[in-house]
């Protein structure tokens, strides 16, 4: 009789395998590629400065070559776009798109921009004290500007790819969402550049804070879930799950 059962278990089990994999095959890939393997990378790199706080063998001659090509001109384009990747210049930004997301009563997503900008500043801030690497000093860089933090990993990098990184979950699906992603990613890259042309981060403190912040982004999205419906950070009309929560959410609160 067990064997007989067990007969007609396997298959009822390998179909329904079958059918949650091809029902949730994009969760996991996003959860393979999007989560996985940046924390991996975030990982590899945080272990190799624990170790040795020289970082990698590929970090001075990436250095020296970007820096190979200033003049003055880049000083001031490095120094100016570098401004765009500051607390103060991300914050008001940050604070525009909560309230256009509050007016509009898409709190899912205010949820969601608010909580993983909080939360990226606190990875940041923490791995910083944590891991207390130093600028690079290979040349001259404080009489244009003054960074008096440790290095790993870069907070501007950090910023501007949570700040791209949320911008393109919240317009997923749209048309924005092709616009976002092009000007964000050169926007990123932007500012990426300008650490390095400037002197005062190693390409490993660039690659860490990108890594980690597009692993988070996208971490707290699967939780949050802003993404539920097609509707997006630009439809004029909110899906009833921006003000309400979901059934297994209000199982978890206790509430009826």
């Amino acid at each position: 009789m067990f064997s007989t059962d067990l007969s007609k278990l396997i298959p009822s089990f390998l179909n329904f395998s079958k059918k949650l994999l091809v029902a949730r095959w994009r969760s996991l890939v996003v959860l393979l590629i999007g989560v996985y393997l940046p924390l991996q990378i975030f990982s590899l790199l945080t272990l190799e400065v624990w170790k040795n706080e020289a970082g990698f063998p590929w970090d001075v001659p990436i250095l020296l070559a970007v820096h190979s090509t200033a003049g003055p001109q880049l000083d001031v384009i490095a120094v100016t776009l570098a401004q765009f990747g500051k607390i103060e210049i991300v914050l008001p930004v940050v604070c525009v798109i909560a309230l256009v997301l509050l007016i509009q009563k898409r709190w899912r997503s205010l949820t969601y921009l608010l909580t993983t900008e909080i939360g990226s500043a606190i990875i940041n801030g923490t791995a910083k004290q944590f891991m207390h690497r130093v600028r690079p000093h290979l040349w001259e860089w404080e009489s244009l500007v003054s960074e008096p933090s440790f290095s790993f990993p870069s907070a501007h990098s950090m910023a501007s790819m949570t700040l791209v990184a949320v911008l393109v979950i919240l317009t997923w699906g749209s048309v924005w969402c092709w616009v976002v992603s092009i000007a964000g990613s050169l926007f990123v890259l932007g500012i990426g550049w300008t650490r390095l042309y400037l002197g005062v981060h190693f390409p490993s403190d660039i690659l860490a804070g990108w890594m980690v912040s597009i692993g988070w982004a996208i971490g707290v999205s699967l939780v949050i879930r802003p993404h539920l419906t097609k509707d997006t950070i630009v439809s004029k009309t909110p899906p009833a799950e921006e003000t309400t929560l979901l059934p297994e959410e209000t199982q978890l609160i206790g509430e009826e």
